[in-house]
């Protein structure tokens, strides 16, 4: 037996989830004493080089089309691919694509599933994962008991270990069913820094009094080397696009550092922030409730705050 992971390739760039998914995947074969095989679909550049991260074989599948997102095509091809290469472990990223195909994959190879699970499995007594539940007011341990398993991955759970040298790819060609999907109309979110992979974030609320004051927000932003956010009310007001509106019903993120400006701190915001591993708050209220929550607080005007902070991470970074 072995253990799977679908590499996703996005305009054929590998993504830090992708990395991670390899890292996660190439620890877990070593726990059970067998091998790591990653599997790319589509164009990708430098495939073989998902050997840094552990995996002992890459399988680049119709390596030269563009083959788009069409869950029922690539969830048949995941599950072949695991079945050819003896494969009862398959690992995915839990992003939007993940999130469609391992329901699919789970039926197909009579599966069971545990997704957005947050650390290595525990395969002394079983295999035993753990995923937050209750918008990351808990921890709950999953067991799956049958012989074939598909995990999905939470962004930010592994550490990247590129410890391990590129491998040459395996191309093979398949034939693909026609889609039955049809693409109207692909919007795609630019900027430096994609919000679920972000290690750090800076997020603002209605504490900024309005668009015109965000300047402050993405100069240290730029200084931390970080990525944008933002909570309800602003993306609502059009103050920034929801594609920053981080929270229960916006994008759920887990950064080593959120650092939160001007944010009350209400419990639908911090069910998508509290998996952060250290998070700073920045209000002039000293009982707004994210302080609860905070790992660091800085009572003060945002306005006179943030400035200062800004040039004090430009001078330590000059340093």
């Amino acid at each position: 037996m072995s253990v799977l992971v679908y590499v996703e390739s996005p305009d054929g760039h590998f993504k830090k989830t992708g990395f991670e998914v390899a890292s996660y995947a190439s620890k877990l074969a070593a726990t059970m004493n067998t091998d790591a095989i990653a599997l790319v679909i589509g164009k990708a550049d430098q495939a073989g080089d998902l050997g840094k991260y552990g995996v002992s074989q890459v399988i680049h599948v119709n390596s030269n089309d563009n083959i788009g997102f069409d869950s029922q095509a690539l969830s048949r091809i995941i599950a072949d691919t695991a079945k050819e290469v003896n494969a009862n472990v398959v690992i995915l990223t839990h992003s939007s694509s993940g999130k469609a195909l391992a329901g699919r994959i789970a039926v197909r190879m009579d599966a069971g599933l545990a997704s957005g699970v947050n650390a290595l499995p525990d395969v002394s007594d079983g295999f035993k994962v753990t995923r937050s539940v209750y918008s990351g007011k808990a921890v709950a341990t999953v067991s799956i008991n049958t012989p074939n398993k598909v995990v999905s991955v939470m962004g930010n759970s592994i550490s990247v270990d590129a410890s391990g040298s590129a491998v040459t790819p395996d191309n093979k060609s398949v034939s693909l069913p026609a889609t039955k999907l049809q693409v109207i109309e692909k919007k795609v979110v630019s900027g430096s820094v994609p919000l679920p992979e972000a290690e750090l974030v800076v997020s603002a609320g209605r504490g900024m009094k309005g668009p015109e004051n965000w300047g402050i927000i993405e100069d240290l932003a730029a200084a931390l080397g970080a990525a944008t956010a933002c909570s309800r009310p602003v993306s609502d007001a059009d103050w920034r696009p929801h594609s920053e509106h981080v929270g229960q019903t916006g994008i759920a993120i887990r950064p080593n550092l959120y650092i939160a400006i001007g944010i009350s701190g209400a419990i639908q915001h911090l069910a998508g922030v509290n998996n952060s591993k250290t998070i700073v708050v920045i209000n002039k209220d000293p009982e707004a409730p994210f302080f609860k929550a905070a790992d660091y607080g800085v009572v003060g005007d945002l306005f006179e705050v943030v400035p200062r902070l800004t040039e004090a991470v430009k001078k330590f970074k000059n340093q």
